[in-house]
């Protein structure tokens, strides 16, 4: 069973994403609204992977869900990050990737497009 941290800011994405997550032998262990608490709750947690939105607003410490994954990586190159964001932030989504993020997950989410990269990566 992995351990698996979804930071998205909208509570509707993170509720699906947690229903997918428990509908597999896999539990999530956090949840974070913005980069700051994806960040705080990565060292606190240490998650097997994190689905993460690169799109969120920033925290009090305003980093932002890219810096979030900027910083995390940085700090754990070996992190499993997934990105699950809109296609239309495809710039992003790019850096993202080439900073080492595993993969990307178009929304609106698909059930099986989670539970295949939960497969491949957990």
């Amino acid at each position: 069973m992995a351990r698996i941290q979804i930071s998205d800011d909208a509570l509707y994405t993170r509720e699906l994403l947690k229903k997918i997550v428990h509908e597999t032998e896999h539990e999530v262990v956090a949840e974070a609204k913005n980069g700051d608490e994806a960040i705080e709750l990565y060292r606190k947690v240490r998650p097997d992977l994190v689905l993460m939105d690169i799109v969120m607003p920033a925290g009090e410490n305003e980093v932002d869900g890219m810096a979030a994954l900027k910083r995390i990586l940085q700090e754990n190159p070996s992190a499993k990050i997934v990105i699950c964001s809109a296609l239309e932030q495809q710039v992003l989504i790019d850096e993202a990737l080439k900073l080492g993020a595993k993969d990307f997950i178009a929304k609106p989410i698909m059930p099986q497009e989670i539970i295949a990269a939960l497969s491949k990566y957990c």
